[in-house]
């Protein structure tokens, strides 16, 4: 038997191409954030390890890269600081600001 999720679009998503509509989704399903039993890992098609986590929407499932970065945004996540963003603009995510 087939299972529903076989026929989605997947895609892999870095942190620099993360739309607040995928940040939203992220924050929703891993509102403590995530941790080493949500991370897959997989090798790309350079043999590099790759490192993400799963978020799905009707008709894809992303594989977001993790960093530090997103953890961070994932923690100072709010919903008022996208409302004036479409969507789908991955700019209106910006990198926090890193603390040394």
């Amino acid at each position: 038997m087939k299972n529903k999720n076989d026929n989605l679009k997947r895609v892999i998503v870095d942190f620099k191409k993360l739309t607040p509509e995928i940040l939203s989704l992220l924050v929703e399903k891993y509102p403590d954030g995530y941790d080493d039993d949500h991370i897959i890992s997989f090798r790309n098609q350079h043999n590099e390890i790759i490192e993400a986590v799963e978020v799905t929407t009707q008709d894809t499932k992303y594989l977001v890269k993790v960093s530090s970065k997103l953890s961070v945004t994932m923690q100072n996540y709010d919903e008022d600081d996208y409302e004036d963003f479409d969507n789908d603009n991955p700019d209106a995510v910006q990198p926090p600001k890193m603390e040394d």
